[in-house]
């Protein structure tokens, strides 16, 4: 949950709760509690890590570079990050040696500012004056190295290189001048722009919060037992038998303590729509969520929709590329009058292509992810639908794989508009150079280096289109060049992490 400098992390989930079944029962399988257990004097421990890991498999299409648990148990933090998956960083041991805590957060990471290292991995844990702070962050600050800077001419030391860290050490100088960490997060959030979703747990609280804009989704449940869980995506409260409450407000920021939920709305911004990316409706979410309203099935199945009445062809089957095309290729089906069809087969043991970190990682992922059924291929007029062309050369392999399964003609379609500029708020789209839509001058020039017959974007109207029932705006910067605030002309994605040899030296 986790977005100058580009950083996209996925904060997943944190719990509060008073009740707890102690038994070494659920101790090897999930988190139980009963409200009968609720003691007003003191908060009962239970196993929180197990639920937060659970959470954290519900959020694994975020990213999948790294993960991290932390564990408050009566302010005794206890924490374990690695690289890798959810099910390989956290084996059954490691969760059994995070304890029992009253609070948890948990993390999945997907870099856009700052490399892989340890250093970048959330939870960040840190130990100040005041007490233990853990941090999780999804999003991108677009003046993270304005902060950095200011933090060490005053004699702060820094320990990774991601923007997470500069929204942390901010927290804890403003809490040495604060009568609470929530004052101290109020103080923050006057310095900090771009996008920013996320979860702060001290010793006693559990506090949320999310930038005025709201670029990035963060929602609250409930248990039966009375457990308080926030997460990125409302798919993580179901996953744990959690209620979805509501959202929290662009601007809001939420504090969870023994007396329940507060809330804090002197950044929020009553009078304007926000800005919510628009590509967690095409892409990012996981379709059986809900954000800030809307559901991701429904919009996607609208994005097919809109594409078949603006961009109609003669074929044979419609078929969706797993996961985020499938939607929209059962909506094109359903009002082009089409048939629709399962065209491949996706090895779900692979992670999303788009958020692998390198192109030859991205082109690894395809070769062994997709397999083309050639029986509902061979000899048809095949529409594609896929939710992005970013680079082109994933989609170039895939249109390859139907010619090679006997396709008479491929006709692709497209669920969002053509990528032409740069993501700062937490998408790995980072240089206009890398876009094939800004290497062709037209649509027909795009299709002939893809290799397919014809091809068609989803309108930018059409895509403002495709959530309903959210009172949101969207933020659509990558497709138009039209940013809810300003971002600087110059914006390294690893700025700390280049060998010197790379400038000159005085």
């Amino acid at each position: 949950m986790h977005i100058l400098l580009k950083q996209q992390v996925y904060c997943a989930i944190i719990r509060f709760t008073k009740s707890f079944m102690q038994t070494m029962e659920y101790r090897l399988c999930l988190t139980a509690y009963t409200k009968n257990a609720a003691c007003s004097e003191f908060l009962k421990t239970t196993y929180v890590a197990q639920s937060t890991y659970l959470a954290l498999f519900a959020l694994q299409h975020r990213g999948q570079e790294s993960c991290g648990i932390a564990v408050n148990d009566d302010g005794v933090f206890n924490h374990y990050k690695g690289d890798g998956l959810v099910p390989d960083v956290f084996t059954k041991e490691r969760l059994e040696r995070l304890g029992m805590g009253n609070m948890a957060i948990g993390h999945v990471r997907y870099s856009t500012t700052g490399g892989k290292i340890i250093n970048n991995v959330q939870p960040l844990v840190i130990r100040h004056i005041k007490g233990n702070l853990a941090v999780a962050h999804n999003g991108n600050l677009v003046n993270a190295n304005d902060i950095r800077t200011e933090i060490e001419l005053k004699g702060g030391i820094f320990h990774g290189t991601s923007d997470t860290e500069s929204i942390a050490y901010s927290i804890v100088a403003n809490r040495l001048n604060s009568a609470s960490t929530e004052e101290a997060i109020e103080k923050t959030m006057s310095v900090l722009r771009g996008a920013y979703s996320c979860v702060v747990m001290t010793a006693t609280k559990l506090i949320a919060f999310r930038d005025p804009n709201g670029f990035r989704p963060l929602c609250i449940g409930k248990t039966a037992d009375g457990a308080w869980v926030v997460a990125s995506e409302s798919c993580a409260l179901d996953t744990i038998g959690a209620k979805f409450v509501r959202d929290v407000l662009p601007g809001e920021i939420v504090v969870f303590d023994n007396e329940g939920l507060h809330s804090n709305k002197t950044h929020c911004k009553p009078n304007e729509i926000g800005s919510l990316c628009v590509f967690e409706y095409i892409y990012f979410a996981r379709p059986d969520s809900i954000i800030d309203g809307a559901s991701v099935e429904h919009a996607r199945m609208r994005a097919g929709a809109f594409l078949a009445k603006e961009s109609p062809v003669d074929a044979d089957i419609v078929i969706g590329v797993p996961d985020s095309g499938l939607d929209a290729a059962l909506g094109y089906a359903n009002e082009s009058g089409i048939p629709y069809g399962i065209g491949f087969i996706k090895n779900r043991y692979i992670g999303r292509s788009f958020i692998q970190p390198s192109q030859n990682q991205r082109e690894d992922a395809v070769r062994i992810k997709l397999n083309v059924i050639k029986e509902n291929i061979k000899g048809k007029r095949v529409i594609m639908i896929d939710d992005s062309i970013v680079r082109g050369t994933t989609c170039a392999r895939i249109v390859n794989l139907l010619r090679e399964a006997g396709a008479k003609e491929v006709h692709m379609r497209v669920s969002s508009p053509p990528f032409r500029h740069p993501c700062y708020f937490g998408t790995d789209v980072d240089s206009q150079e890398n876009l094939i839509a800004c290497k062709f001058d037209t649509v027909d020039e795009i299709a002939k280096e893809i290799g397919v017959d014809s091809l068609a974007y989803l309108s930018i109207d059409a895509t403002h289109k495709l959530a309903e029932g959210t009172d949101m705006g969207f933020c659509d910067g990558c497709f138009t060049g039209d940013y809810p605030i300003t971002v600087p002309k110059d914006m390294p994605k690893d700025k700390f992490e280049e060998k010197i040899g790379k400038y000159t030296l005085d």
